[in-house]
């Protein structure tokens, strides 16, 4: 039995290389969105505005779903992805409402 590796396909180490430079963008698109959205959450607080806002959650849904559809990725997915991402937000949201409540 030989300990050399496999030699990789180069149409599949093409893809690998491609999968991880579009994972290398969705890390920094999420980091810039997280740094609005921790705007957003300092705006809340100092206008004294829930951490959670049901009504645009609920349009922010309809709209990811629907630009999944066009992109032909399934809405279902697109909507657990976004509910993770929103639950991750409104967390923040609400450290950023107890720190400005006490002051910090």
């Amino acid at each position: 039995m030989s300990d050399l590796p496999t030699p990789i396909p180069a149409d599949l180490a093409r893809l690998r290389g491609s999968i991880d430079n579009i994972d290398a963008a969705l890390v920094y698109l999420l980091a810039e969105r997280f740094k609005a959205t921790q705007q957003v959450g300092v705006l809340k607080a100092t206008s004294g505005l829930p951490a959670s806002d049901p009504a645009r959650e609920e349009q922010q849904v309809a709209r990811l779903r629907e630009l999944a559809r066009t992109a032909d990725l399934d809405p279902v997915f697109a909507e657990k992805f976004l509910a993770f991402i929103v639950e991750e937000v409104i967390r923040h949201h609400e450290a950023i409402a107890e720190d400005h409540a006490r002051g910090v």
